[in-house]
């Protein structure tokens, strides 16, 4: 806000209330953890990540609950917030023990000091805070790799496409790990580096693919549609394009964005088929639907993997980094090896063809005050 001249207001919400309160319009962006999840996604435009965490146990009795195994058991009380990602992994987590869901995260450490619960399940930021309160607590865990991100309101573009370039911008001179070190006491990962967040928004893109997979069964299509994907593919160019100009720079070579974003749509098909032969018995209820939440949300996904394809930097990148990246970063489970290998190569290719296409403008135009800036900074919103 200091930096674009913008005021805050400042709105506090419960968990269970996100998602209709930011779509209602009660305010523009929702900060601090928010956690990346599908159905997320599907409301509203998720920043670029801002950091990691991940979901634990807190005990207070170490001897008597030693596992995660001893914790998942009739009888164990175990204490969460209410309504948000914490609630969700902790009944996939412990279906068994008995889940206290609270409205007020301060009501949850409460219970585990009183003793009221006999565990809390809370991430690795905040256990830091939570074990000074409670003595001879323990950890079990972190068993979730979760990325925090800030979440716009779906019909923010311009405010989502710079608060995207202030991280970028933040993470290159180091602001942003600065952050992370004095206020969560870790560096972690470069979570907005252009190559990581645009491996980021892979992984959140084919998140939502099941869905599409089911959604499409349900309406009779095939996994596989050809002119849909013709469409998509000339609309992905397009949108590179369009980011490359407004950063003031030459679009990547065509057939290394086809290459890229083909490798995509083969992981998309195949994350389909695998959710398909898996889940024939699972319950059509409640499903996003495909024309109205499910292919926006995919095509605001989009939008910031093209700014994030035209920031990848030129330099300082090789085949072996990109390949670790996308193991670390792609992490939804049907995606297969290959599938994988596949994506990682063609990342590979595009990463170089803007290597070759840099150096090639950098001979025809020596002068400094010719070349792009790394990082463009657009209109501030608000």
């Amino acid at each position: 806000a200091a930096d674009r001249g913008l005021e805050i207001e400042w709105r506090s919400f419960r968990w269970s209330e996100l998602l209709e309160a930011l779509t209602a319009g009660r305010f523009d962006v929702a900060m601090s953890g928010v956690t990346l999840r599908p159905e997320r996604s599907l409301a509203g435009r998720f920043s670029l990540p801002t950091t990691e965490s991940g979901a634990l146990a807190l005990v207070v009795e170490p001897h008597a609950h030693p596992n995660l195994e001893a914790l998942n058991t009739p009888g164990v009380r175990i204490g969460v917030n209410a309504g948000g990602h914490l609630e969700r992994v902790a009944t996939r987590h412990f279906p068994r023990a008995t889940l206290l869901a609270f409205d007020e995260n301060r009501a949850v450490l409460s219970a585990l000091v009183e003793g009221k619960v006999h565990a809390a399940v809370t991430d690795t930021h905040e256990a830091a805070l939570w074990e000074r309160a409670v003595p001879g607590s323990a950890r079990l865990g972190p068993f979730t790799r979760d990325r925090k991100a800030w979440l716009v309101d779906a019909d923010q573009a311009e405010l989502a496409a710079d608060l995207d370039a202030w991280l970028l911008a933040r993470e290159a001179d180091g602001s942003l790990e600065a952050i992370r070190r004095a206020e969560l006491r870790h560096a972690g990962p470069r979570t907005a580096e252009p190559l990581r967040a645009l491996a980021a928004a892979l992984d959140e893109r084919l998140s939502l693919m099941p869905w599409v997979a089911l959604a499409k069964q349900r309406q009779g299509m095939p996994v596989n549609v050809p002119e849909r994907e013709a469409r998509v593919l000339e609309a992905a160019v397009t949108a590179v394009a369009a980011a490359a100009r407004r950063a003031g720079r030459e679009p990547p070579p065509r057939e290394a964005i086809v290459g890229f974003f083909r490798a995509q749509f083969a992981a998309a098909k195949q994350v389909q088929e695998t959710t398909l032969a898996q889940t024939a018995a699972r319950s059509l209820e409640a499903l996003p639907d495909l024309q109205t939440q499910l292919r926006p949300a995919l095509l605001r996904i989009g939008e910031r993997m093209a700014r994030l394809i035209v920031a990848l930097p030129a330099a300082g990148i090789d085949g072996r980094r990109v390949r670790a990246v996308v193991d670390e970063e792609i992490r939804i489970p049907e995606l297969e090896p290959l599938s994988r290998e596949r994506l990682a190569a063609a990342l590979v290719d595009l990463v170089e063809a803007i290597r070759a296409q840099r150096l090639s403008a950098k001979r025809r135009t020596p002068c400094a005050e010719a070349c792009p800036a790394e990082f463009s900074r657009p209109r501030a919103a608000g």
